[in-house]
């Protein structure tokens, strides 16, 4: 006979809201484009997560410039704007 675990999973942890600023890149030569978020926490580090690999970390550095640059090198472009944590609490 088969039977099936029902209990519920754990708690997750909380979220930790120590992020400053999020921007979204995309490659816009692949149909439908492939997109990268650039995220930037409070400490300094920004770090690149791909959401179509479960948001894996791809690239993380402690420099805007260098994060960026490792998009641009693989041709992707950021799309206009950024969203801040501060103007979402």
């Amino acid at each position: 006979m088969h039977t099936t675990n029902t209990t519920s999973s754990p708690a997750q942890d909380p979220v930790k809201n120590d992020w400053e600023f999020a921007e979204v890149w995309v490659d816009p030569m692949l149909s439908p484009p492939y997109i990268l978020l650039l995220l930037s926490n409070i400490n300094g580090n920004y770090r690149i997560y791909d959401p179509a690999q479960g948001y894996k970390i791809v690239f993380s550095s402690n420099s805007y410039d260098e994060a960026q640059l490792w998009l641009l090198e693989d041709e992707y472009e950021p799309i206009q704007g950024r969203l801040l944590a501060s103007e979402l609490a």
